[in-house]
């Protein structure tokens, strides 16, 4: 795990900021730990056991699969927590998409923090079943659309939504390649739905209209 920590760090003046969910009241509140652009903050297979939450930036959680793909499960952003595991080990990767800033919480060792970490536990289950709902459907645009939705709606549903990953991130979010994800942001954009601002930044000129287009 690459880092730099540190207990006073100034976010970006764009970058929410964060507030601790209950949850981690009770835990031992640990300085911000800085990561670059693609740096592990964990690894498969190694020893879980604590909680992340991204103060600013952006993390990809991803497995490797057996043929050598990626397949990215989820992406946070600032204010939201991952890592969370029910063994005792890493299932996937967690890498900073951007540079990054990232505060640990962990717990005694013997304390009984199921009933605060359970509402964590399930909003991460709700997340996971959504993800499958989109990776099951067959057109590529609703997938796209569906994407874009949810992120507008974790940025506050303002009409201009920063993308922090690439177009090569969102592919193996989707289970799309990155031709077919650069050919469906054209097509938005020509339909009016949508601006393209710039490479990870894009206006949604017809939130009714993508919406309808993800559904």
């Amino acid at each position: 795990m690459h880092a730099y920590t540190t207990s006073r760090i100034a976010l970006p003046s764009h970058a929410p900021q964060p507030s601790h969910p209950a949850a981690f009241d009770t835990a031992p509140l640990q300085p911000v730990s800085f990561f670059p652009a693609a740096a592990e903050i964990y690894a498969q297979g190694e020893k879980a056991g604590a909680f992340y939450q991204v103060e600013f930036g952006a993390v990809r959680v991803y497995r490797l699969l057996a043929d050598g793909r990626r397949q990215i499960s989820a992406f946070h952003l600032a204010g939201e927590t991952f890592g969370f595991e029910a063994g005792t080990t890493h299932h996937f990767f967690a890498e900073a998409i951007s540079a990054t800033g990232v505060r640990v919480f962990r717990f005694a060792a013997g304390a009984d923090m199921s009933h605060q970490l359970l509402p964590l536990a399930l909003k991460g289950l709700t997340r996971a079943q959504e993800h499958l709902l989109v990776l099951g459907r067959q057109n590529a645009i609703e997938r796209v659309a569906a994407f874009l939705v949810d992120m507008a709606e974790r940025q506050g549903g303002l009409r201009q939504v920063e993308l922090p990953m690439s177009r090569m991130d969102i592919g193996d979010y989707l289970g799309l390649t990155i031709e077919t994800v650069s050919r469906v942001f054209t097509r938005l954009k020509d339909k009016g739905v949508i601006r393209l601002l710039n490479l990870r930044s894009i206006e949604i000129v017809k939130h009714d209209a993508l919406r309808y287009m993800s559904e």
